[in-house]
């Protein structure tokens, strides 16, 4: 599937709805140009392209391309929504203090170092506090994480935060009802649970999230 492609189809389809067309028959992509969009089939090459990507607006205000990390043959993935400020100036994801708290939820309830898992978000550039992310650039982006899923294969992917979920799965289910639910959904397993930012938060909800991440252990 060429996941890139269509997202680039989606961007045009939503810009093309804001100006009021209802239809169009126009062929944005030529046969050429399709061969060019195929995304690599290695992480460092599909890291390499991100960092040069520039197909939506959010590029125009990052310092770095926040893209996933960890170990490229994980039984466990876990995605957010986006990269936060500090992430953005350091290239990577989940620093700070809700980083320092999913690592410690890696290693206490799962057993094993973060270096053992894939890490990764839905947003490769950290969306400025001004600026409300479209939901074409969404959409656009989440080739790059569907590429990522494909070429680390988990077993269970664990989505943090309701943005995350929402967008890999197309499910609008709140958060609070599904959450800590083993789903299939085509070839892969996903545990959605609650974002380690929202804990710093909501720290009463800790408790279900180690349940939810018992679950995932459990399934390993």
């Amino acid at each position: 599937m060429k996941n890139l492609q269509n997202a680039l189809l989606l961007k045009q389809l939503y810009q093309l709805k804001e100006l009021g067309y209802k239809y169009t028959d126009e062929k944005p992509f030529t046969g050429e140009e399709q061969n060019a969009l195929e995304l690599p089939n290695n992480l460092g090459e599909l890291k390499k392209q991100a960092q040069n990507c520039h197909l939506c607006s959010l590029s125009k205000g990052r310092n770095h391309v926040v893209f996933g990390e960890g170990n490229e043959q994980a039984e466990v993935m876990f995605v957010g929504d986006a990269p936060l400020e500090i992430e953005d100036n350091e290239g990577k994801p989940f620093l700070g203090r809700g980083g320092e708290m999913l690592t410690a939820m890696i290693e206490k309830v799962l057993g094993v170092p973060r270096s053992k898992v894939y890490i990764t978000n839905l947003l490769k550039c950290h969306p400025l506090a001004s600026k409300e992310v479209h939901e074409s650039e969404l959409h656009t982006c989440k080739a790059y994480l569907f590429k990522e899923i494909e070429l680390v294969k988990p077993k269970v992917i664990v989505t943090l935060g309701e943005k995350a979920y929402h967008y890999l799965t197309n499910d609008t289910t709140a958060l609070k009802e599904i959450r800590g639910t083993v789903i299939q959904k085509e070839k892969h397993t996903i545990v959605p649970t609650y974002h380690p930012n929202f804990l710093l938060k909501n720290p009463s909800l800790k408790k279900e999230v180690f349940l939810d991440l018992q679950k995932v252990r459990g399934l390993l």
